[in-house]
């Protein structure tokens, strides 16, 4: 089957009147492009960090949505032209554009397959799918085997990259790691590879701990080396609430299946700042004394909100490593 894109450039101001008027002609869900700035409640709702970028919102936007042969694609744009006349009495509406653009239905479930290969993270450390080989193989690699369709991250960003290099730097064979937001599990098994004694991985999402476990097992790695168990070091009303640093520790949930007898020499956070923030303060009884708390996943305007969350939860701050607009820093259990 044929898809249709169809792309109106309007305004932000008839954004919302003109989605209205697709879904009374039976279109299913649109996409909206913009430049308007998100706001801070936005980003706190979305639960994700964003870099800064350039521009200013010139007030214009883009409508686009999908339509497949149901549709008479010509009466539809006839019908859109004649709704922004309309429109155009009453607020502005814009340049009026429409344009149209084919699209096949292909099999998306597999053919992202081809843009993803082998990636090498360090001269020794490789990230590779499963249907893949690695041409320039080398004797003393580190090839991590992940199956994407199940994982949420194929270790190429640069927070990822950040934590690995810092496990690079600082562990030391037989050494116990505890990694808090697993995800896919990359760096739990990256930390078994360099020889980490045992590693924890623990994530609050039950399908990362799924995927996690699935990923060691197409790495030959079992539970004497490594587990990932599901959990949450934190109130879920205390996530995402800024920078403040004094955690009531009233407010610490229990985590059923951590193993808190246990002290390790290794924790790394590939989280947000607005995590690693209030995690800084109850950290601190999972790391023996002199431990490192590796942090990543922390854009460069938050760097201070974090050194001095270390600082004040009795971390003495070691390290801070910058690329691009992200910053990893570790800590020291004093």
């Amino acid at each position: 089957m044929m898809w249709t894109k169809l792309t109106i450039d309007t305004t932000v101001e008839a954004v919302d009147l003109i989605s209205a008027f697709l879904d009374e002609k039976g279109v299913e869900g649109v996409m909206i492009e913009d430049h308007v700035p998100l706001t801070e409640e936005d980003k706190a709702a979305m639960f994700v960090d964003i870099p800064l970028v350039d521009g200013v919102d010139d007030g214009t936007a883009k409508v686009s949505c999908y339509i497949d042969d149901s549709f008479n694609i010509e009466t539809l744009r006839a019908d859109i032209a004649a709704e922004l006349t309309r429109l155009e009495a009453f607020i502005p509406v814009g340049s009026k554009n429409i344009t149209l653009s084919n699209t096949e239905d292909k099999d998306w479930r597999n053919n992202w397959k081809q843009f993803f290969h082998p990636i090498r993270l360090y001269d020794d450390i490789v990230i590779k799918p499963t249907w893949e080989t690695v041409e320039d193989a080398k004797p003393d690699d580190i090839v991590i085997e992940i199956d994407p369709g199940i994982a949420f991250g194929t270790g190429s960003h640069e927070t990822t990259k950040l934590c690995i290099g810092q496990l690079k730097k600082y562990l030391k064979p037989g050494d116990t790691v505890f990694d808090v937001g697993c995800g896919s599990g990359i760096l739990s098994m990256i930390a078994s590879r360099l020889g980490a004694g045992f590693v924890h991985g623990m994530d609050i999402d039950e399908l990362a701990v799924r995927a996690s476990e699935e990923n060691a097992k197409l790495n030959h790695m079992g539970e004497d080396k490594i587990k990932f168990s599901c959990g949450n070091l934190l109130a879920d009303n205390y996530i995402g609430k800024g920078t403040t640093f004094q955690l009531d520790r009233s407010t610490i949930k229990e985590t059923q299946h951590l193993d808190v007898d246990r002290q390790y020499d290794i924790v790394v956070a590939n989280i947000l700042a607005d995590v690693i923030v209030p995690l800084s303060a109850v950290i601190g009884p999972y790391l023996k004394d002199d431990g490192y708390f590796i942090t990543s996943g922390i854009l460069d305007v938050k760097e201070n909100d974090v050194t001095d969350a270390m600082k004040a939860n009795g971390f003495e701050v070691i390290d801070v490593v910058h690329m691009n607009d992200w910053v990893s820093v570790i800590g020291r259990k004093k």
